[in-house]
């Protein structure tokens, strides 16, 4: 029991709920608040102790210890980051506002402590003496890595300005952050009449509704917006007019002086200025100096090589869509595209994907899908836990055993889009796996799906089917690590190798034997038509030349915003943004980024500042893992246990290429993935 928290708050304890779940029923926001201050005081005075021993340096009394500090912290901090981002309303953005940079100023309290740093590195020079095993001396240099990266070599005036840059940065993401939320909430599009809705599923006409209903309106339906540009809906809405409202809703969302604008152009600028103190020439070169990718030259000349290609594939692909919109008088803008790629996909490879969705209905998907292919590939099953609190109605967990029976964890899943609920799609822990503190994984999933009116069940569309399996692919990552130390565990690899895993799991949405086991309808039980899965093969390079654009335009801009100096003055963040496309070559009329920078959380209010990249470049590692899988067999649990204790397992405490190159055999190879994107032909 930690004294500094009254016994009932939940927290002054560790949870006595199975695998240590968070007692979420006990857990509010004043909860939280009391658990965060008293966290950081009580690991403040762990590391005190640390640092008044007069004791030599040691492994033990240094690293270990500093490994062990922190767990009432790390306990509230957990809870803390779902409830920011997934339980967001006055209370918890109360409590953001006041903690983001408290909680950024005690991250500089540790790192920037000049006597733990000392400890730190007289453990760091004696290293190889020491006799310290493989895992044990790379602790200790990731955590010099982390200390140095963290600006603990400069003088006392360096540190506090370091301190003051921190303090910016983490309340302006927390500004972009809110102010991204309630910006793509009011954006939401709101329709009266259902013919408006011509095209959509009867489902998704239900989901508008029930939308419209949960977010106060009288009647009518509701579209809310997605993290990214493309809206799916653009894909099947016969109403033009309609296309072209929802499509500017999602680019233009946040923007305007009271947006997240002018938050961008400060988080770029005051990014620029720490990393210039750092002795970095931009935020780019900082955030990659402990990158596998290893340089932004490196980096550069990877999607250098990525972007001819994939914008004459666009451009090839544009000239289709615009020969078909041409037949119905339209002359073809952004908000068209998706409408008319459909189209083409149905002419080519008879494939409607309004028509597929019955076929992807979640619990099928999940069950005789994800859960089918982890089986086969690992080995462990899956037992509903109804009997354990959650943070939200829509949550719902699983205890997950290996094929001896021997529990490994639990799998908590958030799979609805509500109000207070940021975008997009991500995996995290509320317990990590170590075997120094003795804890299992908790890993949570949350995704964006509509939630379906009534008992009626949820349908996915193709892309939503290969989200779920990207982020259990994560949680596998998290659910398999087997590490001494909290430092390692799970997905606490590189930013851009941390996709790479998820990535490789997408593999089996589409592989014969998953897809003929999930992929029925859900009225009739009819199996997927063969002849339908050989066609959603067949058309996996069709809007490749789209995607590719589209993702490329979100990564340069990410880079062109992350390679300014702190003198460069940005006055027109738009402005900016198109000149920036422009430069990179992907400014394509009717391709926006997939992230614009009014909401690109990600890199503004996320964690892949300057690092967005590393999507492409763990795709270049994923694609040629799955030629592996396929060469060696496909679904074979002599595959995923390779595959498990070389790679998943080890999580950070092995070089993440030499991992790899322990799966594979032998160092990447980027063409997979260029013949994976269609870009390995000769461009004309």
């Amino acid at each position: 029991m930690n004294p500094a928290l009254p016994p009932d708050n939940p927290f002054a304890r560790e949870s006595e709920l199975d695998f240590r779940l968070p007692p979420f029923d006990r857990i509010g926001a004043a909860e939280l608040a009391e658990a965060l201050a008293a966290g950081m005081a009580a690991q403040l005075a762990e590391v005190a102790a640390i640092t008044a021993t007069t004791e030599p340096a040691t492994f033990d009394n240094t690293v270990v210890a500093l490994e062990r500090s922190g767990r009432l912290l790390e306990r509230a901090q957990r809870v803390y980051s779902a409830y920011v981002s997934s339980l967001s309303d006055d209370a918890i953005r109360s409590v953001e506002t006041e903690f983001a940079p408290r909680l950024a100023g005690h991250s500089d309290a540790l790192k920037l402590d000049p006597q733990l740093f000392d400890r730190l590195e007289q453990v760091h020079r004696a290293r190889h003496e020491s006799g310290l095993d493989a895992e044990a001396v790379r602790l200790v240099e990731r955590l010099h890595t982390d200390f140095v990266l963290a600006g603990a070599r400069l003088d006392e005036a360096g540190r506090q300005r370091l301190r003051d840059l921190n303090q910016q940065i983490a309340r302006a993401s927390t500004t972009f952050n809110q102010r991204l939320t309630a910006a793509m909430e009011a954006a939401a599009v709101h329709v009266e009449e259902v013919e408006q809705l011509d095209g959509l599923g009867p489902d998704a006409i239900a989901a508008a509704a029930a939308a419209a209903i949960a977010r106060g309106h009288d009647g009518g339906y509701l579209i809310p917006l997605l993290l990214p540009t493309p809206q799916p809906a653009l894909a099947w809405l016969t109403n033009r007019a309609l296309r072209r409202r929802l499509h500017q809703a999602s680019v233009e969302r946040a923007s305007g002086d009271a947006g997240t604008g002018p938050v961008a152009v400060e988080l770029a600028r005051i990014r620029a200025a720490r990393a210039a103190l750092l002795g970095f020439g931009s935020h780019a070169e900082l955030m990659v100096a402990d990158q596998t990718v290893g340089s932004v030259d490196a980096m550069d000349a990877m999607l250098g090589r990525l972007v001819g290609p994939a914008v004459t594939n666009a451009d090839a692909e544009a000239a289709v869509i615009a020969e078909l919109a041409a037949r119905d008088g339209v002359d073809l803008a952004a908000w068209d595209w998706a409408y008319y790629a459909e189209q083409v996909r149905a002419e080519r490879f008879s494939l409607d994907a309004a028509a597929l969705r019955p076929f992807f209905a979640l619990e099928r998907v999940l069950f005789d899908g994800v859960f089918f292919a982890a089986t086969g590939l690992y080995g462990i099953t899956f037992t509903e836990r109804t009997d354990l609190p959650r943070y939200h109605p829509d949550v719902r967990i699983w205890k997950v055993d290996e094929a001896d029976g021997t529990s490994l964890g639990l799998f908590v899943a958030d799979f609805f889009a509500r109000e207070g609920k940021r975008g997009g799609a991500w995996m995290s822990t509320f317990v990590d796996q170590n075997r120094l503190l003795g804890t299992p994984a908790v890993v949570v999933v949350n995704l964006n799906v509509n939630r379906p009116s009534g008992d009626a069940p949820a349908l996915l569309s193709l892309g939503e089917v290969r989200t779920l399996f990207h982020e259990f692919g994560h949680a596998l990552h998290g659910l398999f690590s087997d590490v001494t130390y909290p430092r390692f565990s799970g997905t606490d690899v590189p930013r851009d190798f941390v996709e790479f895993p998820s990535q490789v799991n997408e593999m089996w949405s589409l592989w014969p034997q998953v897809l003929a086991n999930y992929a029925r309808h859900v009225e009739t039980d009819e199996p997927l038509p063969e002849a339908t899965a050989a066609a959603i093969r067949d058309a996996e390079q069709w809007g490749e030349g789209f995607s590719t654009t589209e993702y490329l335009g979100a990564t340069l801009l990410d880079q062109a915003w992350h390679r300014l100096s702190a003198d460069d003055d940005i006055h027109d963040p738009e402005a900016f943004e198109a000149a920036a496309l422009k430069e990179a070559g992907v400014a394509h009329p009717l391709i926006p980024p997939r992230y614009r920078t009014t909401y690109f959380q990600h890199i503004f209010a996320g964690a892949y500042s300057a690092g967005y990249y590393s999507y492409i470049w763990s795709e270049v590692l994923d694609a040629d893992t799955v030629e592996w899988f396929r060469a060696s067999g496909g679904l074979r649990r002599e595959n995923g246990e390779r595959f498990r204790r070389r790679l998943l397992a080890v999580g950070g405490s092995v070089d993440s290429l030499q991992a790899f190159r322990d799966v594979v055999g032998r160092d990447a190879d980027i063409t997979p993935l260029l013949r994976r994107r269609g870009l390995d032909r000769p461009e004309t």
